[in-house]
């Protein structure tokens, strides 16, 4: 899931002021699953009332025909793309099909034992467009319910992930740009090789010094999660540019000598000019009488297309 580049723009300026850059993702999640919601109601409601077997399951008929997209399927099945692939090292689409139709049997066997042991416990869910209303009972309304929830849960792993590749490039240029460094001092690839073999990964983000290059992180996490120095570790990184980071974060990476940017906090992206002189990378003074300008500059130059 791609981001724009002008909502990369807004991501990368807040995280340069300090500021929470979740209310823009949060903005961007809540503007495709309500659009998602509209056009899925009225798909739900010409379903029903275009289905001439009163008896018939007019929502598999409708949302499970093998004719559709495979993704769609699967969300109106209450399945995510992702969590097939885990289960059958595949998405191919006739494993989509498969997972999504035994699923959606799954689920109605579940509501039916759920509305059955609630005695009395009632659901119906209307939906009206251009004068024309339908009803769902709470079998349906519970189907529709949990298709809406399994959308909103990809879109938001979708759009958090899409952050985390979208943002490391044109922010480490961005901070590099605005201390003055060298346009030999850093650089970013998609490719490592092993052995043989050459193939896609992230994007990684180095900083160089005399020959020496140093490969650099980018995590957008929360305060105190354990898992952001690990990945650190675990990389092979020496420097380390963090939303946020415990006392804990800090200690461990000062002792694996590891260097390493908060941006929300008192100095934010200040400490950039630290790490660029332990590294010994040639650098200049920040402007701060122009820091806004620069910024929106630089970032549309290296913010993408």
């Amino acid at each position: 899931m791609a981001l724009t580049k002008t909502t990369l723009k807004r991501i990368i300026r807040r995280l340069l002021c300090g500021e929470d850059y979740r209310v823009e993702i949060v903005s961007l999640i809540d503007d495709d699953f309500l659009q998602f919601a509209i056009e899925f109601f009225k798909r739900v409601s010409s379903a029903k009332l275009e289905s001439r077997e009163i008896t018939g399951d007019w929502y598999k008929a409708a949302f499970l025909d093998n004719k559709l997209d495979k993704s769609d399927i699967a969300i109106s099945a209450g399945l995510n793309m992702k969590t097939i692939s885990n289960s059958f090292n595949t998405a191919r689409k006739e494993i989509v099909v498969s997972a999504a139709a035994e699923h959606y049997q799954a689920l109605l066997g579940s509501i039916k034992e759920l509305t059955e042991a609630e005695d009395g416990m009632d659901l119906n869910l209307t939906i009206k467009f251009k004068q024309v209303s339908v009803d769902l009972n709470i079998s349906e309304s519970l189907v529709v319910i949990n298709a809406l929830a399994v959308k909103r849960a990809a879109l938001r792993g979708g759009y958090w992930s899409a952050v985390g590749k979208a943002v490391e490039k044109p922010l480490m240029e961005t901070l590099c740009r605005l201390y003055a460094a060298p346009a030999s001092a850093y650089r970013a690839h998609t490719k490592q090789t092993r052995g043989a073999a050459t193939f896609d990964r992230e994007v990684d983000f180095y900083l160089a010094s005399n020959g020496v290059e140093f490969k650099c992180e980018v995590k957008l996490i929360g305060k105190g999660n354990p898992e952001s120095a690990d990945a650190v570790i675990a990389r092979s990184s020496k420097v380390f540019v963090a939303d946020k980071l415990s006392d804990t974060n800090k200690k461990q990476l000062n002792h694996l000598k590891i260097e390493w940017v908060e941006l929300r906090s008192n100095h934010g992206f200040r400490r950039f000019k630290t790490v660029l002189e332990n590294l010994g990378i040639p650098h200049g003074e920040l402007d701060e009488k122009n820091l806004e300008s620069n910024i929106d500059s630089i970032l549309e130059e290296v913010a993408g297309d």
